[in-house]
């Protein structure tokens, strides 16, 4: 036997292993493209350090941080291997413009593109991805791109993977995308997307997710859809979809998901989804929908969530329900429920989230949901429930959200609440709920929003909150409490309601601990003693209401420094001296007008915001503030934040509470304030609601109020003010309220722009010496209206002249009958003639 070489063996070896490292080095192309697009975005951020494994001194790019290499698909090639996925995906910190990308469009052998949560702004960058036709991942979503989807998108045959959602993009969604053949996953929610569906869209029978979901599309669901049978999610919620879900969506037979919720659906829930047996969640929330809830929605025995809230369906009390399902999610709110609360509920031991909210039930709260061993959150607000809490709830349910406002429960709140040790949000107002604030109820460490107003609670000792951290929102209004004002909240509580109760005394001055406070409402108590200089302390305070207390004293200049200040409401008390000039120094809250917007979140409600919380507002709460809390991509309910009840155009009304950055009010009504009207005060020029009625003051109204351009309601009225409303008061063109009666003003009421609409004379009534057309009353000077011209007026002259000559003649041939016929029957004048011609006259004496 012949011995091999062991030195040629050796090369033999080395020479296998170095081969196929030398081959699977990435092309020099690609490397330049991926280093050009390295120093674009450090050209921008030079701290940039997500891509640091890419530098010119490694030879392979197949090696660096997020690229992948492959084979080349095609088998002509010659090349070892080129780069087939980059991901890119939350790699930038500062948002950029999508031309950064264009070195990447030179690598055509991309099969994955991920370049997701980048913050990316401009246009799609349609020629460029349209270069890489080998794509079969591709996902831009959770950047800012805007305009159009390019149609040579859909050019990308391979594709099976496409997600925009999450950004800008407009226009309608073009029938090309029934070319994508291979498509298993589109998801283009999240966007503003608008029109039709394309009826094309049922051309992609691969695909498994459809995620359409919050854009504005509109008119019907295309019945093209239920030719997706290999489809397992869809999602259309949130959009502007009318007309019937289409009858035959059964036929989607792998569908485990669908969302409907949040469009204007109308008809009933359609019989064929009997036939979706393997449904785990089904959204049909905030339409239209009609009719009876079906029975058959609970043999799913896979169904674990279910939310049918928000429409026009009844529940058939006389349906005897036995549930197959296990349910997680389930809510039933505004669906007619009337009676106890129903039965059959009590099996489902595994549900997480439960809403029986804004029903007709009654009766005491249930026992067996002391069982539910799993229940997060409860919400069964705006119910006819009563009876009391019961005490071993509290332990053996790790409650997060309970809600059980608008009910008739009463007793005194369970001294061991504090054992619901995860709870975050607790609402329990408007009740008949009596009794002292438990102790314990400080010892839940994670809650953020607590409301127990409009009950009966009463005490003058309120539990230590200043452990609880994250206790942002803290309603006690309209209750018997009593004492000096309470100050043991912690630090960080931005709204903080104490209004309608019997606090007294004078405003603690350990109210300065509360640094964060944005909302302070005390009003209607029995608060004495002078407005102290320390407020200034709190220097977020936006809202600051002491409306009808006992307070007393000046006003002192130093709350002129609370910047951030909207609302401050200081009627109805007993304050004396003047309006400080200085109140527009600092106020720059009411000094700079604000700019157009839609209603939003105020700032002191959307910090509630952590862990599950969003605050977001709604176009359908009346107003109120919308709570919406997530356990996970379904779980959803809505809270309402109570109003900031002020006195705004004549009338008590709630100010609502998510969109309360829109409000400017300053009321100083109802004290004793005796001085001029400071002319600086038109500087507030934010204002919308401005009170000073029912004082002491003097003086002229300053012309410098006519520069209140955004004030809708303005009251002077019960003063003693003298001379003549200023005509700068044409200039106030969104003024709908205007109240100056009961002073001493004299002169023209000004005409022009609203104040021709200001024309109750209710509002000028009781002055010395006002005239204008308001109030009917005409000025000296002024000239008689001059008569109307009437269509007949126009014929006058003719007809006169046509009536003198017929007149003329008639009345000659009438004279001579008259002479002739007298002269006919009484040819000689009788004997008693003057008799006759002196009883004729007689009536005349």
């Amino acid at each position: 036997m012949v011995m091999a070489n062991p030195s040629l063996l050796l090369k033999s070896v080395f020479i296998f292993f170095l081969l196929p490292c030398l081959s699977w080095s990435c092309p020099e192309y690609q490397k330049q493209a991926l280093l050009q697009f390295k120093s674009s975005i450090l050209a921008i951020n030079s701290s940039f350090h997500a891509l640091d494994s890419w530098n010119s001194s490694s030879s392979n790019c197949c090696l660096w941080d997020k690229v992948t290499c492959n084979s080349p698909s095609s088998s002509t090639s010659t090349s070892g291997v080129v780069i087939d996925q980059l991901l890119l995906s939350d790699i930038l910190t500062l948002p950029m413009l999508s031309n950064l990308l264009a070195p990447l469009f030179f690598i055509r052998s991309l099969r994955v593109l991920d370049i997701s949560k980048n913050s990316i702004k401009g246009q799609i960058p349609a020629l460029g991805l349209g270069n890489l036709s080998n794509l079969v991942h591709l996902d831009l979503s959770r950047n800012r791109f805007n305009g159009s989807i390019p149609l040579q998108l859909f050019q990308l045959k391979y594709l099976q993977y496409l997600h925009l959602g999450s950004n800008k993009l407009q226009g309608g969604l073009s029938p090309k995308v029934g070319s994508f053949q291979d498509l298993r996953m589109l998801n283009l929610s999240s966007n503003r997307l608008s029109g039709e569906l394309p009826e094309e869209i049922g051309n992609l029978t691969k695909l498994q997710q459809l995620s359409l979901g919050s854009n504005k599309f509109s008119n019907g669901i295309p019945s093209s859809i239920s030719y997706l049978r290999e489809l397992e999610e869809l999602d259309l919620g949130n959009n502007s979809l009318s007309m019937e879900i289409p009858s035959d969506i059964g036929n989607l037979s792998n569908l485990s998901s669908l969302s409907l919720g949040n469009n204007k659906l109308i008809g009933g829930i359609p019989a064929s989804m009997q036939k979706l047996n393997k449904l785990d969640s089904l959204d049909l929330e905030g339409n239209f929908l009609t009719g009876e809830i079906p029975f058959w929605l609970f043999d799913f025995k896979d169904l674990q969530e279910l939310y049918l809230e928000g429409n026009n369906l009844t529940w058939n009390d006389s349906m005897k329900i036995v549930p197959k399902c296990r349910l997680f999610g389930l809510s039933l709110k505004s669906s007619g429920l009337q009676g106890d609360i129903p039965e059959w509920i009590s099996t489902q031991r595994n549900l997480f989230f439960l809403d029986l909210s804004m029903n007709q039930l009654h009766g005491p709260f249930p026992q067996w949901l002391t069982e539910f061993h799993f229940l997060s959150f409860l919400i069964l607000s705006h119910n006819k429930l009563s009876g009391y809490l019961p005490t071993v709830f509290f332990p053996t349910t790790p409650l997060s959200i309970l809600a059980l406002s608008h009910n008739n429960f009463s007793g005194e709140l369970p001294e061991n609440i504090g054992d619901a040790k995860v709870l975050t949000i607790l609402m329990l107002d408007r009740n008949n709920f009596s009794g002292p604030i438990p102790q314990s109820i400080s010892q839940i460490s994670g809650l953020e929003l607590l409301d127990l107003s409009r009950n009966r609670l009463s005490g003058n000792i309120f539990p230590n909150f200043d452990h609880q951290v994250n206790l942002l929102y803290a309603d006690f209004s309209s209750n018997q409490f009593s004492g000096e004002v309470p100050t043991t909240f912690p630090p960080n509580i931005e709204t903080l309601a104490l209004g309608g109760n019997k606090f007294s005394g004078a405003l603690p001055s350990n109210l300065t601990k509360l640094r964060n406070l944005r909302r302070l409402e005390l009003q209607d108590n029995n608060i004495s003693g002078e407005l102290p200089n320390f407020l200034l302390q709190i220097s977020y305070l936006q809202v600051l209401n002491l409306r009808n207390n006992s307070l007393q004293g000046s006003i002192p200049k130093t709350l002129s420094n609370l910047q951030n200040l909207r609302i401050l409401d200081l009627s109805s008390n007993n304050l004396t001296g003047e309006i400080p000039i200085e109140f527009v120094n600092n106020l720059t809250g009411m000094t700079e007008a604000p700019p157009n917007r839609t209603s939003q979140t105020s700032n002191f409600v959307a910090a509630i915001a952590i862990s599950s919380l969003t605050i977001v507002p709604t176009s359908q709460t009346s107003g109120a503030t919308t709570v919406k809390a997530f356990s996970s991509k379904i779980f959803s309910t809505e809270f309402a934040i109570n109003e900031l009840i002020v006195n705004w155009k004549k009338s008590k009304q709630g100010l609502s509470s998510h969109n309360i950055d829109m409000y400017f009010l300053l009321d100083l009504s109802n004290n004793q304030l005796s001085s001029e009207i400071p002319a600086s005060l038109g500087a507030l020029k934010a204002l919308k609601m401005f009170n000073l009625s029912f004082n002491k003051l003097f003086g002229k109204i300053p012309a410098s109020l006519g520069d209140l351009q955004n004030v809708e309601g303005l009251d002077l009225s019960h003063n003693k003010l003298s001379g003549q409303i200023p005509i700068t008061f044409t200039k106030l063109q969104q003024l709908t309220t205007l109240d100056v009666s009961n002073n001493q003003l004299t002169g023209r009421i000004p005409v022009g722009g609203q104040m021709n609409t200001m024309a109750n004379p209710n509002f000028y009534a009781n002055n010395s010496g006002l005239c204008g057309f308001q109030i009917h009353v005409p000025c000296p000077g002024d000239l008689p209206p001059a008569p109307k011209l009437q269509e007949h007026d126009n014929k006058e002259p003719w007809i006169l002249l046509e009536a003198v000559g017929i007149g003329y003649p008639v009345g000659f041939l009438l004279t001579i009958g008259i002479i002739f016929l007298v002269g006919y029957f009484n040819p000689s004048p009788p004997s008693n003639s003057r008799h006759l011609r002196h009883h004729h006259h007689h009536p005349h004496r």
